[in-house]
Parts: structure tokens; C-alpha cells; sequence
């Protein structure tokens, strides 16, 4: 499981087998966990995390969403148009 990033307590990572899926970030940290689409920037799933906490988490995964893609497709060797 790739780590793409690391801020405060959360990881945002990726599993190999979700190369085959739309480009999303898994988000661990403070006990939860959630999967985040990057597009556009929304909420799969989640557990444990509070909305307010959601809300946080779908603000730094937006505010680093082009990194957060780049990181995707450099492990998932997908090549651009």
C-alpha cells in the first residue's frame, strides 16, 4: 500500500489493486479511515471519522488533489494524454 502523502496524523495511500479504479486516495489516521474520489474531489467512504473531521479531510485531499494525481499515476504508471 503506497504511501502517496503524509499531513498531520493522516496517510493518504493507495492500494495496487485500485489502479483499475478511478484515481482516489485512501485516508488513514485518529482512528478512521475513508476513500476519497480525486475527480472530482469527493467522499467515497468512511468510517469511524466525524463529519467535522470529513470536512477537514476532503479539504486537504482538494488543496492537494494535482499532487495527490500525480502521485497516483507515477505508481500506477498511467501515462497522460
Amino acid at each position: 500500500m503506497p504511501t502517496l502523502m503524509r499531513a498531520g496524523p493522516y496517510r493518504l495511500f493507495i492500494v495496487m489493486a485500485d489502479c483499475v479504479e478511478p484515481r482516489h486516495v485512501h485516508v488513514e489516521g485518529n482512528g478512521g479511515l475513508a476513500k476519497f474520489w480525486l475527480e472530482p474531489v469527493s467522499l467515497g467512504h468512511s468510517m469511524e471519522y466525524a463529519p467535522r473531521e470529513i470536512h477537514r479531510i476532503r479539504a486537504l485531499v482538494a488543496e492537494q488533489r494535482e499532487t495527490l494525481l500525480q502521485r497516483f499515476d507515477a505508481v500506477c504508471q498511467r501515462v497522460q494524454p
